[in-house]
């Protein structure tokens, strides 16, 4: 269990571990003239507008906390979505640090008159829960229960490593995660 300071107010209860599939979130969106480009495809920054509502809301559901997108991170165009198409998009809390979480975000599109479903894009977004002043703030565990979910659950700290590496806030040698990886 996490320390719970005064300052932010929680009670153990707030911070009990969640599964997964608690925090599974499926949203579907029609793709419309005005969300098209001059190709007649979805644009892809609506679509990431989407999978940043649909993984916000897979993050409060876990936290049971106001979040704030701080990270997104391996976007994948696989395939463009044409109009007409209705866009699913699934989300799910991959795994919870000290204040922060990630979510994977996987979409596909569907045509309605064939009834075909193509994979379309996979992402990561990470969020930091924060209190009413902004302040981050504790965040409940979310357990892996699937050989898959545990595989994204690794996975994702090797992500955060990568992430923290990258900008600067940790040094090579503390990511162990991505030294094992690597066999360093």
């Amino acid at each position: 269990m996490r320390k719970i300071g005064p300052r932010n107010l929680l009670t153990a209860d707030a911070l009990k571990s969640k599964k997964v599939s608690e925090t599974y979130t499926l949203m579907t969106e029609l793709v419309l003239p005005n969300d098209t480009n001059t190709l007649g495809n979805l644009m892809g920054g609506k679509l990431l507008h989407w999978m940043d509502i649909a993984s916000a809301i897979s993050a409060q559901r876990a936290t049971n906390r106001t979040v704030v997108t701080v990270a997104v991170d391996f976007v994948e165009f696989k395939a463009s979505i044409p109009l007409g198409s209705v866009v699913i998009i699934e989300a799910r809390v991959t795994r919870t640090f000290n204040s922060s979480l990630e979510v994977r975000i996987d979409v596909a599109y569907e045509n309605l008159q064939t009834g075909e479903r193509k994979d379309s894009n996979t992402a990561y977004y990470t969020f930091v829960a924060v209190d009413q002043s902004g302040r981050p703030i504790p965040v409940t565990d979310v357990q892996p229960e699937s050989e898959q979910e545990l595989a994204w659950h690794t996975e994702a700290q090797r992500r955060r490593e990568l992430r923290l590496l990258l900008a600067g806030r940790i040094k090579p040698g503390e990511a162990t995660g991505l030294r094992e990886m690597f066999g360093i």
